[in-house]
């Protein structure tokens, strides 16, 4: 079953809080209950893969201005029919920010993060959810090329990030990260 994977890791996934909870509760029932949901013709909703990624010196992350959200956010993106999330990550990481060297960061290829959020309406689909499964890698080297889904990239100081954005679940994932520095 191509959903196994993704079941593994909310089944091994330690909660944090009671809301933490409830993301997992949901998050599972969509899996176990979707079988496109990797797809994102799925329109009520989706799995997408996103990463924070480290500088070299573990310091700073890395932030998108995104374009059609008008947000500073990680980087990240659909699955497209891949079961894989790790790699939908890895590979949203490298198109949005041309860093081509990630490592995985404390527990390689197990994720840090769920979270369920409401994407708008655009103009190519209407409201939905992104069922995201975030990574933490870190970059080799600090370089970096913005893509055309983003206005700016930005390596953010952890104490600084409140100033780029207010979003409680981006700011759920650098605490779990400041908590392991």
């Amino acid at each position: 079953m191509h959903r196994e994977g993704i079941l593994k890791y909310l089944v091994d996934y330690q909660p944090t809080s009671s809301d933490e909870m409830g993301i997992v509760e949901r998050f599972t029932h969509f899996v176990t209950t979707t079988p496109d949901c990797f797809e994102r013709t799925h329109t009520s909703g989706h799995i997408t893969g996103s990463s924070f990624i480290l500088s070299s010196d573990r310091r700073c992350v890395l932030l998108a201005f995104h374009a059609k959200l008008r947000k500073w956010l990680q980087l990240g993106g659909h699955a497209d029919g891949c079961p894989d999330t790790h790699d939908v990550a890895r590979r949203e990481a490298f198109e949005e920010s041309g860093i081509s060297t990630l490592l995985p960061y404390l527990h390689p290829q197990a994720p840090i993060d769920f979270d369920i959020h409401e994407i708008p309406p655009n103009i190519k689909a209407g409201s939905h959810l992104h069922y995201d499964v975030r990574y933490v890698f870190c970059a080799q080297e600090d370089s970096y090329t913005c893509s055309s889904e983003s206005l700016e990239l930005r390596w953010v100081p952890f104490d600084a990030i409140s100033n780029y954005s207010t979003e409680p679940s981006l700011l759920r994932v650098i605490q779990k990260i400041k908590d392991t520095v």
